[in-house]
C-alpha cells in the first residue's frame, strides 16, 4: 500500500503536501479542515473531533487534514486495491 503523503512541519508557513507532483496547502485548523471536506464527510469529522481525547487529537487531526486534500492518484490506487481484494475473495 502506498505511503501517505508527508506534511511539512515548518512553523512559519502553512503545512503543505504534494498532490500529483504539485505542492498544495493543507488545512490545519478545525474550521479549515471542516470547510475543505466534502459536505457528506463533515458529520463524521465532527464526531471524530468531538470524541478525540488529548492523547489522540493529533492523530485525528492529521487523518482529517490529509483527507481534506483531494488526491485522485491515491484514490485510484486504493480503488484498484479494493477491486483486486474483492475479486480475490470471490462471491460470498
Amino acid at each position: 500500500m502506498a505511503e501517505p503523503p508527508r506534511i511539512s512541519s515548518r512553523t512559519d508557513e502553512p503545512p503543505r503536501t504534494l498532490v500529483g507532483g504539485v505542492e498544495v496547502d493543507v488545512p490545519n485548523s478545525i474550521p479549515a479542515i471542516r470547510a475543505a471536506l466534502d459536505t457528506k464527510r463533515r458529520v463524521e469529522f465532527d464526531k471524530a473531533i468531538n470524541a478525540a481525547g488529548v492523547g489522540e487529537i493529533h492523530a485525528v487531526m492529521r487523518h482529517w487534514m490529509l483527507e481534506a486534500v483531494p488526491d485522485p492518484e491515491a484514490d485510484a490506487i486504493l480503488a484498484r486495491l479494493a477491486r483486486d481484494e474483492a475479486e480475490r475473495r470471490g462471491p460470498a
